[in-house]
């Protein structure tokens, strides 16, 4: 079985970014606009702070950056 290729991945956008381009990323990953991404990063870092905080950092570091 042959799967599609598709081009879509997952990385940041430190051009687009505030801080590391991580939900400017996503974003464009997910097709929505920065700004929902960025109110459910603020209210996951409200409601479950250490673990959002991890994943922000993890994500800073484990994903590639877009050039």
């Amino acid at each position: 079985m042959k799967f599609p290729e598709t081009d879509k991945r997952i990385y940041r956008d430190p051009t687009n970014g505030m801080i590391s381009g991580v939900c400017a990323g996503l974003a464009k990953y997910l097709s929505v606009d920065v700004m929902w991404v960025r109110v459910a990063a603020v209210a996951a870092l409200v409601m479950v702070s250490v673990p959002a905080l991890i994943a922000y950092v993890a994500a800073t570091f484990l994903l590639p950056r877009w050039v």
